[in-house]
């Protein structure tokens, strides 16, 4: 088995290197990743300029671009033959809720559905990333389990892993997306040359954090695994906006 490895966090972050390691016992692993931290870039495509390929001493490689391009020029240029898999993480950090619509871990295993591959995105929802071995673990028997028994149509899943100890997860749950409040206001300072700056400010609290949601399995310690789609259609609308249109 072939696994197409991406993040988020860039090539040197420890999270990618320990979930390589982990898998490279059970399945053949190629790293493309980001040059430098791209966290939040979502499903940016770099098309004002050339993407550069370079390999790390450690023999991953990684692009000057987003990690849509990363899991795109891999499948659709570097590799002569298509990866069984995309993985992406292990993200420092959760990517619970509305955060997966900002969230590069999630887009770069994104591109892999979209090109037809199973992907999994997965993430550590602590940023203090004491249990990366733990998510990885989740991962290698998530792979396991697609090599015992595919899945008939390619999936896209959203895998949250609690900062625990591996013998502390309380099991897995299938999950939908939770919701959170608005985000925190930006916040003013000043630059060292005296010019005003905003930062972004930090996501909002959960809101929809109810049975069945990705927040409530984590507070459980359960694995979080929510399938995705990418299909943004409201068709609860539809019929709505055509009778708009029409007085």
């Amino acid at each position: 088995m072939r696994i197409l490895l991406s993040n988020d966090d860039g090539y040197f972050a420890p999270g990618l290197a320990c979930l390589a390691e982990s898998l490279s016992t059970i399945a053949e692993i190629i790293v493309v990743a980001p040059e430098r931290d791209r966290s939040g870039s979502s499903n940016s495509l770099t098309l004002d300029r050339p993407l550069s390929l370079r390999q790390s001493h450690n023999g991953f490689y990684y692009v000057n671009g987003t990690p849509t391009d990363c899991v795109h020029l891999a499948v659709t240029g570097m590799l002569d033959v298509l990866p069984d898999m995309v993985i992406s993480g292990i993200n420092s950090g959760a990517n619970m809720g509305d955060d997966t619509i900002y969230s590069g871990t999630v887009a770069a295993a994104t591109e892999g559905f979209l090109l037809g591959i199973p992907s999994l995105a997965i993430s550590l929802v602590d940023a203090s990333g004491e249990n990366y071995v733990t998510a990885a673990r989740v991962a290698v028997d998530m792979v396991q389990r697609f090599q015992k028994q595919d899945i008939e149509a390619p999936v896209l899943l959203n895998i949250n892993v609690p900062n625990v100890k591996y013998e502390q997860l309380q099991g897995t749950e299938v999950t939908r997306l939770g919701r959170r409040h608005k985000a925190e206001p930006v916040i003013k300072s000043r630059s060292p040359r005296g010019e005003t700056v905003y930062w972004v400010g930090a996501a909002g609290p959960a809101q929809d954090a109810g049975e069945g949601t990705d927040f409530h399995a984590i507070q459980r310690h359960r694995v979080s695994i929510t399938p995705l789609q990418i299909d943004l259609t409201h068709y609860g609308q539809l019929d709505l906006i055509r009778n708009w249109l029409q007085d």
